[in-house]
């Protein structure tokens, strides 16, 4: 293998070292935060990234994101201090964040910061599109790419897969890639008016929960600071994302705001079954499906994932094995499948039409919910302080479902 890269090391157009300890495939969150990891042990990073890619995404990061990966001040362009949830009927529950807030980033500079980070721990970035996976002579994973420079390609002994929904490592080298489940979302980052419209509170994120803005998801208008994010998802493919939100940007006084950029992509709701080939590939973020159901957060679990995939690889390093690959699906699930399962039975029974996202938003006023959730938002657990607080929540949630209580 070559020579250990230099740290602080960036772009580069010249001839790419021809080995590599790690390649990391997707510079979003979680592949940017498996190249820092593994480049900040002094492992040999390349990370392989398409320039000019941005995830549609509201940028909501709660504490513990930014307190477990030291994210700084001057990237959140606001500060969240309360939810409010539209019910189809146009009934509105605010939920205030109490004794804290929920950090709002924009992709584009946020993702950036963050690759920016993984070179200065010494990872090789390079712009490029993968291409293939394939084996040397000796059985080394080769990474193929094209780039500005045309086809390239170097060998790892390990590859991490972070190149988003519907990944083509995972594709490649991951059995049970297809079992995934997806939304598909679209939003547009537009221009916050000199003049705001009236009601609007750049301390507040809006989740609306209405049949004509998604049949199974929810639409949403983010504060950004000095621009908004303002989109919609449903797993309906005949549903129109852009038409959606039209209609959802007429209705909240912001048709004529300029529009900065649209993006779209689908998101996944379930994490793979398998996130690793036993051998030298692991996924991390949406390659490995894990968004929140229900609530489509992705930016904490992305990182967590990418971290924990890095934690594999530098195992199976120490180790001389491959067997630690497997630890990054099973610490994930460990900490937060609970927490998955939990909100895909709550988006399933939920969200189904709009009578029972009017009792959902209903539920939303009890105090009870309101605590439990937002401790379990904020701090990534299900929070065990109050046992029968859980009972009460249950108890009310099937009175809801089943009708008992007018929403």
């Amino acid at each position: 293998m070559t020579d250990p890269i230099a740290p602080n090391a960036r772009h580069v157009d010249a001839p790419v070292p021809d080995a590599f300890d790690a390649i990391v495939v997707g510079g979003g969150p979680a592949g940017a935060t498996a190249a820092h990891e593994l480049a900040h042990r002094g492992l040999r990073v390349l990370l392989l990234d398409r320039a000019g890619r941005i995830k549609p995404c509201g940028g909501a990061i709660p504490p513990r994101l930014i307190a477990d990966f030291a994210i700084p001040p001057q990237l959140l362009v606001a500060h969240a201090r309360c939810a409010r949830m539209v019910a189809p009927s146009g009934q509105r529950v605010d939920i205030p964040i109490e004794g804290g807030f929920v950090g709002m980033v924009d992709r584009e500079h946020f993702d950036e910061w963050l690759r920016e980070r993984a070179a200065a721990a010494g990872t090789l970035r390079v712009d490029g599109k993968f291409e293939r996976l394939e084996r040397d002579a000796d059985g080394t994973a080769v990474v193929h790419w094209r780039g500005g420079q045309g086809a390239a390609h170097a060998r790892a002994r390990f590859v991490v897969g972070a190149d988003g929904a519907r990944s083509e490592v995972a594709r490649q080298a991951i059995e049970g890639w297809d079992r995934g489940k997806f939304v598909f979302a679209y939003h547009e980052i537009v221009a916050k008016p000199d003049l705001p419209p009236a009601g609007y509170d750049p301390s507040r994120c809006d989740v609306v929960y209405d049949g004509t803005l998604s049949p199974d998801f929810y639409g949403w208008v983010f504060p950004h600071g000095n621009t908004l994010s303002i989109g919609t998802g449903s797993a309906d493919k005949g549903f129109s994302l852009r038409h959606a939100t039209a209609l959802l940007r007429e209705r909240v006084g912001l048709a004529g705001a300029e529009t900065v950029r649209r993006e779209g992509a689908p998101i996944p709701l379930k994490a793979l079954p398998k996130w690793d080939n036993g051998r030298d590939v692991v996924l991390a973020g949406d390659a490995a499906g894990v968004v929140a159901p229900a609530s489509g957060e992705g930016i904490y679990y992305a990182m967590a994932s990418g971290r924990m995939a890095a934690d594999s690889v530098a195992q199976c390093i120490a180790q001389r094995s491959p067997a630690p690959l497997a630890h990054a699906r099973k610490q994930f699930m460990k900490e937060h499948g609970r927490v998955f399962w939990i909100l895909g039975v709550m988006q399933h029974f939920w969200y189904r039409n709009d009578r029972r996202r009017e009792r959902f938003v209903s539920i939303c006023r009890d105090k009870d919910v309101q605590q439990l959730t937002f401790d379990s938002y904020m701090h990534k657990r299900l929070t065990r302080k109050r046992p029968m607080a859980h009972v009460r929540i249950f108890f009310k949630d099937m009175a809801h479902l089943l009708g008992l209580v007018r929403a």
